[in-house]
């Protein structure tokens, strides 16, 4: 697995319909869509999402292959979680007995339910990051935060805090890529051994990474003192966020989704 197999942060450049609606509805829509998968109870309801999801995939033009590559970093979690549901749960009717284990039909129907759900989860999030630009993702997390704001509540600076964090997840993952190709070009091996000998080997990499990731942070400071950068106090915008008309379909059609995921709570198909 390369580390740019991680797409969480990046930012896929498009002129869709999707691309082009306001900040502020895509974060809500996102966030809508995430909590609907955890209201799901059976498979047929996750076929709603499914067909909701791959509608916005199409929309909004960028690759399913690109969008899939960000499974890869969490391959080994959605099968542990899934084998664990598999191993012990004990209700339903035994299928398969393994030593002290035995399966469940219960058990295997859960670990599917799981395991598609952290499919989901991944492309959902993933979707928001690859069609917002990190710009256009703090104004709109500081304009949904803003009434906040009368309480106390630091709007623009935690806006910018998340912002930064996932605009530094593909910083780091380049920086880990150069240094990973310069210690292999030395001899290093990352690929070879059991799973002990590759953590091992990665604790070479753990140094630079830190030494670079404060590096990186400290050029950011700097950039953003020498803009003048003091919070979002009498901050202004050259563009101005409004809602326009894709962006109140896009508010129907999740409102529309939504009443269909959770009637699908109370109504049995199958």
């Amino acid at each position: 697995m390369a580390v740019r197999d991680i797409t969480l942060g990046q930012y896929y450049p498009g002129d869709s319909s999707i691309h082009r609606l306001d900040p502020r509805v895509k974060i809500v829509c996102a966030l809508v869509y995430l909590v609907s998968l955890f209201v799901v109870k059976s498979f047929w309801a996750f076929g709603l999402c499914i067909l909701f999801l791959a509608a916005v995939i199409i929309l909004s033009g960028v690759p399913f292959r690109f969008i899939s590559k960000g499974l890869k970093p969490v391959v080994f979690l959605i099968i542990i979680t899934m084998l664990i549901n598999i191993l012990f749960v004990r209700t339903g009717d035994p299928i398969l007995t393994i030593g002290k284990f035995y399966i469940t039909n219960e058990g295997v129907y859960r670990a599917l339910f799981m395991g598609l759900r952290l499919v989901l989860l991944i492309f959902g999030s993933s979707m928001l990051t690859l069609t917002t630009k990190p710009i256009e993702l703090t104004d709109g997390m500081e304009k949904l935060l803003s009434p906040l704001s009368r309480i106390g509540l630091p709007a623009h600076e935690l806006a910018m805090m998340m912002t930064i964090a996932l605009r530094f997840i593909p910083t780091l993952l380049d920086e880990t890529d150069k240094i990973m190709k310069a210690q292999t070009a030395r001899g290093a091996d990352f690929e070879n051994g059991n799973l002990k000998e590759k953590a091992k080997a990665l604790i070479p990499l753990l140094v630079p990474l830190f030494v670079s990731a404060f590096r990186i942070a400290g050029d950011l400071a700097m950039a953003m003192e020498a803009r003048c950068y003091h919070g979002g106090k009498g901050r202004t915008r050259l563009h101005q966020m409004k809602l326009g008309k894709v962006d109140a379909r896009g508010i129907i059609i999740m409102a529309v989704y939504l009443g269909l995921v959770i009637a699908s709570r109370y109504v049995n198909f199958f």
